[in-house]
């Protein structure tokens, strides 16, 4: 059972930093502010979200478990929000988002 527990626990947290690195990577390789801003929103719901579900696992039912749900919660609450105010604040700003022509060269709108 015990294994069990750290092999779930194990696959939770590497998942978990696939996604923060896949993310990680998408904020360094996307064009524009937009798609880096999705990038950037990955990384908290999933990545994050994912190891602190593994740390869950390792420390059993103990207050150390609660105050990582309390974040979790947190972090699935604030990075949406987050995420939507820079894209209103940059499209204000007056940034236009990159699009993609048929010849597959990227123009600005």
């Amino acid at each position: 059972m015990i294994v069990a527990l750290d092999i779930a626990s194990w696959v939770l947290i590497a998942a978990g930093g696939f996604f923060c690195i896949a993310g990680a990577l998408g904020m360094i390789r996307m064009p524009d502010v937009y798609t880096r801003m999705h990038a950037a929103g990955v990384i908290d719901p999933f990545g994050v979200c994912l190891m602190f579900s593994g740390l869950m696992i390792q420390a059993g039912f103990t207050l150390v478990t609660a105050k990582l749900l309390f974040l979790v919660v947190l972090l699935l609450f604030t990075s949406p929000v987050a995420c939507h105010a820079l894209a209103k604040a940059a499209l204000h700003r007056g940034l236009k988002p990159l699009l993609a022509r048929k010849g597959g060269k990227l123009s600005k709108t």
